[in-house]
């Protein structure tokens, strides 16, 4: 890993009427548009939707580099993210991000330790860490024969 800080530079293109362009260097061109929600299309990746994906996105991520670190095996991670947009004060801000996650660990596995190596994925994932919204974190392990 590199000292910090990082930077990541991306860049924003669009004309009066178009999508947004998401640009970065060695990264794919991603579309962006407004979401339905906000009179958009609703069939482009949003600020919003990006947000959120980059919450799930982190926190297996995380997951993963601990799990790595501990010794832990596992077969398959699902985690679905629930943003909350509201409007607080006048303000249009996430409110909440609910994250379920579900882990499949082979048999023999203890699931205590992996519960704790979810809960501490949660606690150390960066984009979590900087968002002012409450974060919930439920999770569910299944052992597979």
């Amino acid at each position: 890993m590199e000292p910090f800080p990082h930077h990541y530079r991306i860049c924003g293109q669009a004309t009066n009427d178009s999508h947004v362009a998401l640009k970065g260097e060695d990264l794919p061109e991603l579309i962006t548009a407004p979401p339905a929600e906000f009179g958009g299309p609703g069939d482009q990746w949003s600020p919003e939707a990006l947000l959120v994906g980059a919450v799930a996105d982190c926190f297996i991520l995380s997951f993963r580099a601990i799990a790595r670190a501990s010794k832990l095996e596992w077969l398959d991670i699902q985690c679905n993210t629930t943003g909350v947009l509201d409007r607080v004060e006048k303000v249009t801000r996430f409110t909440a991000i609910q994250v379920e996650v579900a882990l499949q660990v082979p048999a023999g596995t203890d699931v205590e330790k992996a519960e704790k190596l979810l809960h501490k994925a949660e606690a150390s994932c960066l984009i979590t860490n900087s968002l002012i919204a409450d974060s919930e974190l439920s999770t569910t392990v299944t052992v597979t024969d």
